[in-house]
């Protein structure tokens, strides 16, 4: 039997609201893990779900597991041309 031992992973998650209500979460470090939910209550318990399917799915396929390092957010403005 192959032993597991149990780690805590944490995962930087963006929340957007979705135009047609509720929100859209994705994990950058993930990608293509995404969900949604109709409050942020519900979009943080889904958001757990999905990376934790998601990186089930990578050690069932052997895949290594992905750890995050320190991250930086930030916004930039940029000047854009616009038809008057």
């Amino acid at each position: 039997m192959v032993r597991k031992r149990v780690r805590e992973l944490s995962y930087s998650v963006f929340y957007e609201h979705a135009p047609e209500g509720g929100f859209v979460v994705s994990v950058p470090a993930l990608p293509g893990c995404h969900t949604q939910g109709e409050t942020l209550e519900e979009a943080e318990r889904n958001v757990k779900e999905a990376i934790g399917l998601y990186l089930e799915s990578l050690a069932a396929h052997g895949e290594p597991i992905p750890e995050e390092g320190p991250s930086l957010q930030g916004r930039v403005t940029v000047p854009v041309a616009v038809p008057a």
